[in-house]
């Protein structure tokens, strides 16, 4: 019997491609989204269903897997992927655009969670799989509202992976690199809303710039195809592995934040973000 999928975000991105990735591997896709006009070629494959969700809205999540349900009999995996960064000073953000921040990446993933999980438990089984960010492990200047929400969604996680797994329920965390070459960063300034300019940081704005311009050049250039491929692996390999990092350019510094003293780690922090800024 075919497993079936249920992907949230889907009309680009990780989304997409990860969509286009199960359906041809012969899994049944639930490829939701905000709005069902941005399927694109996804409407050309038989074993997909594109349905509406929004994971600000609770009707639209419900029937979203009931529809999923009814068309495939059941959902193996979900995949918590919608999400968007927030991104700019902390100062310049209006509480509004804070918490539509949490509300999307947090809260969202949460509800869809909830809305599922008695599916699960019934079938004994059951994969939930949340996108996060190394912005999850990290905090990096001009992002601290973004990996809050970020740290947020991997606590919750972790959490909830003790809560389910006796049940036979499995969570898993993504953490993909921050220089991402799939439109998201391009899509940044259109999310968010209520960033004020205040020009005392605008010298600090043009150096911290350099620095992820130089970080977004030595992204991985195939980071799409490895992390579609680890969130494939965290629902087909059978483990109860947490966390998966698939690209390399976030390495260097999880690795300095989880294997070495908190001072070493501010000592290399700061080379990357404070020297260059005095």
């Amino acid at each position: 019997m075919k497993k079936t999928v249920l992907i949230t975000g889907t009309s680009s991105g990780f989304g997409a491609a990860v969509a286009h990735f199960f359906a041809e591997k012969g899994w049944n896709v639930i490829a939701t989204m905000r709005d069902t006009h941005k399927a694109g070629d996804l409407r050309n494959s038989d074993n997909v269903l594109i349905t509406k969700l929004d994971v600000q809205d609770a009707v639209t999540i419900e029937s979203a897997i009931a529809a999923g349900i009814e068309r495939f009999g059941r959902i193996d995996v979900v995949v918590n992927n919608a999400g968007y960064g927030l991104f700019g000073i902390f100062e310049s953000a209006s509480r509004e655009a804070i918490q539509t921040q949490f509300d999307v990446n947090v809260f969202g993933a949460m509800d869809v969670t909830r809305a599922i999980l008695p599916h699960f438990r019934a079938n004994h089984a059951g994969t939930i799989i949340n996108i996060s960010s190394g912005a999850g492990a990290i905090g990096f200047p001009m992002a601290s509202i973004y990996s809050a929400s970020k740290f947020a969604l991997e606590g919750f996680s972790e959490g909830l992976r003790y809560e389910l797994a006796s049940l036979g329920i499995r969570v898993k965390i993504i953490e993909p690199g921050g220089a991402m070459q799939t439109g998201f960063m391009a899509r940044v300034g259109g999310e968010s809303t209520g960033l004020q300019l205040i020009e005392d940081y605008l010298p600090f704005l043009g150096k911290i710039g350099k620095v992820y311009g130089g970080m977004q050049e030595a992204a991985d250039p195939d980071a799409v195809e490895k992390v579609v491929a680890a969130i494939f692996e965290a629902a087909t390999d059978g483990t109860d592995r947490l966390r998966y990092t698939p690209t390399n350019d976030i390495l260097p510094i999880l690795n300095a934040r989880r294997s070495s003293s908190e001072e070493a780690y501010q000592l290399f922090t700061n080379s990357l973000f404070v020297s260059q800024n005095e």
